[in-house]
């Protein structure tokens, strides 16, 4: 069997391909990747046949912008909420552009099946043209992109390329879509087909070890491990290039400030990652870590509690080892998401973005009963579900029956 995947977006776009692509090499598949060149890395040591060519976030997010100019003379312009942010993602001008450049490299590969991150919407144009199934991996923006306002803009594309418009708006999930959720804690914010629901990998580099100092921590305090996430590096380059932030979000630094200041008034071991960002006009305390990257997902095997932005990769790797969750939300899926931890139990979101807002939040999730109990409930769950190696049978068994 070949597959082609698609990604686009951040390192945890194609941190949610690579574990699919290897248990798919491991049983024998090929498999190539249409990634941005900014991520191949992650691929490193994965013999996946590799192209550079998707559009990095920079550039989606001009051809987002652009849209403002793409209506009718006097229509009024389009109001940039985050719903019809992330419709726009899925559907705007770069969709074109990638097919065209994407297709010649799988027509050449012939696959079988687009496996496609579930924010990257091309592969579903490229699997129409080729006559091929296509399936979406986990992804935060699948949760958010509502289908039935994406189907005329796809549609737009499908024309602008060559391909017949489609009545569907579940189209781009007409061959199933997989998730590492288990489907009563599903984050879906619109009634997308119900996904094929695997284990999220506890770690996707198993030679790795915790850093000695952090090893040594002693066991008599909570650990808590802070992270801004993968995208926010990226968010700041757009800013630099003359592209706003989203609308509300805080720069990292503020956040960072008032998560240290908050860590430090805490009676715990803390660990934060800053992505590189300064830690500045904030007295970092004596017990707190801070790192400009550290392995997350093999600290939160140890850790008690996880201050996130909500990223749905954050969240996953949180419910994977059953770490309940204080949620910072920034743009993106990340604020539904906060509400969903919430909802279910799994953790809280911090009202007050300041040091006392995060210690108090803090403070309540450590000593939240009905919070403890659902993040067990749900890390339970989560060890429910079939490992990685099952998503393979359902490609495989996708593939035959097509």
């Amino acid at each position: 069997m070949r597959i082609f995947c698609t990604i686009t977006g951040t390192q945890g776009h194609a941190n949610e391909v690579l574990p699919i692509a290897r248990a798919l090499l491991l049983a024998g598949h090929e498999v190539a990747v249409a990634v941005p060149e900014a991520l191949t890395g992650v691929f490193d040591g994965t013999p996946v046949r590799l192209h550079p060519v998707m559009p990095s976030i920079p550039e989606v997010m001009q051809s987002i912008f652009s849209m403002r100019f793409e209506r009718e003379p006097g229509a009024p312009e389009p109001v940039l909420d985050n719903r019809m942010e992330m419709i726009l993602w899925g559907g705007g001008p770069h969709i074109t552009g990638t097919f065209h450049t994407v297709l010649p490299l799988a027509r050449e590969f012939r696959p079988d099946l687009i496996l496609r991150d579930g924010g990257e919407v091309t592969g579903v144009l490229i699997a129409e043209a080729l006559g091929v199934p296509h399936v979406s991996c986990p992804s935060g923006p699948t949760n958010v992109i509502d289908p039935q306002g994406l189907l005329p803009l796809l549609n737009k594309r499908r024309a602008e390329v060559g391909l017949p418009a489609q009545d569907d708006p579940w189209s781009m999930y007409r061959h199933g879509r997989v998730d590492c959720m288990p489907g009563a804690y599903s984050f879906a914010r619109y009634p997308v087909p119900e996904a094929f629901a695997y284990r999220q990998p506890a770690a996707l580099n198993e030679a790795e070890g915790l850093p000695p100092e952090l090893a040594a921590l002693s066991g008599d305090r909570p650990l808590v491990v802070a992270s801004v996430g993968s995208s926010l590096p990226t968010v700041m380059a757009m800013q630099q290039m003359g592209i706003d932030p989203p609308e509300g979000m805080m720069h990292p630094s503020e956040t960072l400030r008032a998560i240290v200041g908050g860590l430090s008034a805490l009676d715990c071991h803390a660990v934060v990652s800053t992505a590189g960002f300064p830690v500045e006009g904030v007295e970092i305390g004596p017990h707190v870590h801070v790192m400009d990257w550290i392995p997350q997902m093999l600290l939160l095997q140890c850790a008690q509690l996880f201050i996130t932005h909500a990223g749905y990769n954050s969240v996953r790797e949180s419910v994977r080892q059953g770490v309940p969750m204080v949620s910072l939300p920034q743009f993106g899926d990340m604020h539904h998401n906060a509400v969903r931890i919430e909802e279910r139990d799994l953790g809280r979101t911090v009202t007050e973005v300041t040091a006392e807002g995060v210690a108090t939040a803090c403070k309540q999730v450590l000593n939240d009963d009905r919070i403890t109990a659902g993040i067990r409930a749900a890390h339970r769950q989560m060890l429910g579900l079939p490992g990685v190696e099952a998503v393979v049978g359902l490609l495989e068994r996708t593939v035959a029956a097509h």
